[in-house]
């Protein structure tokens, strides 16, 4: 299996080359740097890593600012790198969508769990959202279903049963999903003949 992709965001140099060589030598696949919060955006967007090992404290945007924009731009998830340990920033970085928070001097012992666990996070919280969705639009067609429904019962005289198996057979014979049956039935306020 393929080693994740990532950027690495600082504005040191001896800290990107330092970062960047741990984590070619660990087998992933370093796609972009930059030394901004700026920068971090544009080549964030450009490259869509899987990860961004990003320092807290930079010129022209701080880090917390920048992965809170590349995060709801791309949802693309952050392990966010500091000099400081200071409880502001601690605060601060949960309320940022950081998946994992690392104090500089960063070392590979440190660094490889923390990358791992965080790209553990993004990866659950992805298939928690994707679940969080087709949940929403799972609810969406049986209210659509529901409402279209209500309208055979209301014009047929019809009972709950009785409707519902009036449209599951109408969908059965001409191939068509519930929810394309009830959209008809709604929009022409009348079962489709």
């Amino acid at each position: 299996m393929a080693k994740a992709r990532i950027m690495v965001v600082d504005d040191e140099s001896i800290v990107r080359m330092d970062i960047r060589e741990i984590l070619l030598e660990q087998g992933y696949e370093v796609v972009a740097e930059a030394s901004d919060g700026e920068a971090a955006i544009a080549q964030a967007l450009a490259h869509r890593p899987d990860l961004i090992v990003m320092d807290v404290k930079m010129p022209k945007m701080n880090g917390l600012k920048a992965g809170r924009i590349i995060y709801q731009k791309a949802s693309i998830p952050l392990l966010a790198l500091t000099a400081y340990s200071h409880g502001e920033l601690v605060d601060e970085a949960k309320t940022s969508g950081i998946m994992a928070y690392l104090v500089k001097p960063v070392t590979e012992s440190d660094l490889i769990p923390s990358l791992e666990i965080a790209l553990a996070q993004a990866d659950r919280l992805k298939r928690m959202n994707a679940q969080i969705e087709d949940l929403k639009q799972s609810l969406a067609n049986r209210k659509l279903v529901e409402r279209a429904k209500g309208l055979l019962m209301e014009q047929h005289q019809l009972n709950e049963r009785v409707a519902y198996e009036k449209m599951r057979s109408f969908c059965m014979d001409r191939r068509v999903t519930l929810e394309e049956l009830a959209r008809t039935i709604i929009q022409l306020e009348a079962f489709p003949e």
